[in-house]
């Protein structure tokens, strides 16, 4: 396999992969051919570091080149192959800061280290057999992770999930791939039986694809794969919910019960929200992005009618709508007519204020259910929340009500892509088959779905693929 130029010596490296900023201690990462030797060139205990086992810990501290000492550290020792990326390494713990760190790693590239490329780690460590690709994108995808489930979500990635179910899906294709060529063997070949070579060209006259039912299992399969792309999406990217209703009707209050904070001001004066504020909050484990709207309702106020066009405009965008109506003002025509206009968006019909007013028993649409809450008490909050996860998770599993998660879900586009692919080789594969098209014509694509799939853990991949990939990570991944 050709290798990325940028990616693909074994050169020492270092990164901080600490945030930037204030804090108790920073961490420098090293991997590299003869990166404990170079560490060893300045540090205050190199006798010590040189002759410590893998996974042991040395005190000391960074000299610099004039014999200045820079910082008290903690240098983690590991030996290769037994690392993360397969390579001897060292991990760093200084003093938090940014002036520490800068520090120490103006020392190490003096000593011979240089900086370490967005992924160069994962990427060596995918070069020396210890992650395939999905595992090394789910490493990215836990530090992006909004929220608890998000993080289970890649961590069953990260832990082989995936890739268990991609290389089990490719066995049985590389089966029925087998099967196939035997036949187009035999059917080449002149020295078999004319028993034989009739049943050959039998089988290929009417199109017999051998091992059909493992085509059709794997085909499957990677349908049930693909439909667990949108909603693992979901969890990773979050979704947008926007509250919306009449000004007064009680969203500041209600965007404010589900944050757990005050962040909307909220005044008994209608139309004090005149922009729309957003925050990122868990719903059940969803992380969803929720925007508190300005009122809609008739002003010739230019900054009211500013803030409304900008409160329409995320509405045509939302993933949910939490349509608040006031219980104490019961239902205008205003509220009939935003209900008319979004009907094709999934609304949730809030009756806020419940404590003073309950909803009527009569709905004024066969349509419409009123969940009564009250954003000042607290009430029916908890199981607003159940009803807003249920709404998008079904929104984001193809309208499939209590579709059950896959463990083996995909999380990147570049995965769904690649399975599509598969898929789709294998679907044409059917359908010529099907037309009693030739075997010769019908290997070829179960040849492209297996290449496909070797794509997704790395077993297929060329430079320009290994490179785009890996510089997306952040540097010290």
């Amino acid at each position: 396999m050709s290798i990325p130029a940028a990616y693909g010596d074994t050169a020492p490296i270092a990164a901080i992969a600490t945030a930037a900023g204030e804090g108790a201690l920073a961490l420098i990462r090293t991997s590299g051919e003869h990166c404990l030797e170079l560490l060893g060139d300045v540090f205050s205990r190199s006798e010590k570091l040189l002759k410590a086992a893998g996974n042991t810990i040395v005190h000391g501290w960074i000299i610099g080149t004039g014999g200045e000492k820079i910082d008290e550290v903690l240098i983690s020792v590991y030996r290769g192959p037994r690392t993360y990326t397969g390579e001897d390494g060292a991990d760093i713990s200084c003093h938090g800061g940014i002036a520490a760190a800068k520090a120490i790693m103006e020392t190490l590239r003096g000593t011979g280290f240089r900086d370490s490329l967005p992924g160069e780690f994962s990427f060596r460590a995918f070069m020396n057999g210890k992650l395939d690709l999905t595992r090394a994108e789910s490493v990215m995808e836990i530090v992006s992770a909004k929220t608890g489930l998000a993080r289970e979500h890649a961590v069953h990635r990260l832990s082989g999930a995936l890739e268990k179910e991609i290389r089990g899906i490719n066995t049985i294709i590389v089966q029925a791939l087998g099967a196939s060529e035997i036949f187009l063997d035999y059917s080449e070949d002149d020295g078999i039986g004319a028993e034989n070579n009739s049943e050959t060209e039998a089988a290929e006259a009417v199109g017999l694809l051998p091992d059909r039912p493992l085509v059709e299992e794997a085909l499957e399969r990677l349908k049930i794969l693909a439909a667990s792309y949108r909603r693992e999406r979901l969890y990773a990217e979050g979704a947008l919910g926007v509250i919306a209703g009449r000004p007064n009707a009680g969203k500041s209050s209600l965007f404010n019960m589900l944050l757990h904070e005050d962040r909307s001001i909220v005044t008994d004066v209608p139309g004090t929200t005149r922009d729309w504020i957003e925050a990122w909050v868990s719903i059940e484990g969803i992380p969803v992005r929720l925007t508190d709207t300005a009122g809609i309702h008739p002003s010739e106020d230019p900054v009211e009618k500013l803030g409304m066009e900008r409160s329409r405009q995320l509405l045509s965008e939302a993933d949910m709508i939490l349509y608040v109506i006031d219980g104490t003002e019961g239902i205008t025509p205003e509220d009939r007519d935003f209900l008319r206009d979004h009907r094709t968006l999934p609304v949730i019909l809030l009756w806020n204020k419940a404590d003073l007013a309950f909803p009527p028993s009569s709905q004024f649409s066969p349509a419409a259910s009123f969940r009564p809450v009250s954003a000042k008490t607290g009430a029916g909050i908890s199981g607003l929340s159940r009803e807003m996860a249920g709404v998008l998770e079904k929104r984001f599993s193809g309208g499939r009500e209590g579709n059950a998660w896959n463990p083996a879900g995909i999380g990147t586009a570049r995965q769904k892509e690649l399975i599509d692919r598969a898929a789709a080789a294998l679907e044409e594969a059917l359908a010529l088959a099907d037309r009693a098209e030739p075997l010769d014509l019908i290997a070829p694509l179960l040849r492209e779905g297996v290449n496909a799939l070797g794509e997704i853990t790395g077993e297929v991949s060329t430079a320009e693929i290994l490179n785009t990939m890996f510089s997306r990570f952040c540097v010290g991944k």
